[in-house]
């Protein structure tokens, strides 16, 4: 059986020097590196929260700038496209121009040429109805 004396008294007192020695020697320490431990856990917490911002922050300003080297690139490219358009244009304007100079020296020499050949016809007209006619009435005139 159990007996209550004095060294159950004895026994609570143990117990609850060894507790508070336990305490210090033992629990303390573990309890502050667990709370270091949370503390560091937390602070990468933070610093990961902290670079997933700066992630989303540097993607948000890549994206626009994407979007505005897009535009700009779209722009300078219509740009140029119109600049082409406009010298194919006046090339074409400057080869009609020329061409329709080469056309009307061409109309001005057929034009001179059908003159002189018009001339040397009515010149020779003459003689060519005099060769008719001795040709018609199989005799020469005169």
């Amino acid at each position: 059986m159990i007996s209550i004396d004095w060294t159950v008294f004895l026994q609570m007192a143990n117990f609850i020097v060894l507790i508070f020695i336990m305490n210090a020697l033992l629990y303390k320490p573990i309890r502050r590196i667990l709370i270091e431990r949370k503390k560091k856990i937390q602070g990468y917490e933070e610093g990961i929260d902290s670079l997933k911002q700066d992630a989303v922050e540097i993607d948000q300003t890549f994206q626009t700038e994407i979007g505005e080297a897009k535009t700009k690139g779209f722009q300078e490219k219509e740009a140029l496209k119109q600049a082409g358009q406009e010298e194919e244009k006046q090339l074409i304007d400057e080869i009609n121009q020329k061409a329709q100079a080469d056309l009307e020296a061409v109309r001005t020499q057929i034009v001179k040429d059908a003159e002189d050949a018009r001339r040397a016809l009515q010149a020779e007209t003459g003689a060519f109805s005099a060769a008719i006619a001795e040709k018609i009435l199989g005799r020469a005139v005169s």
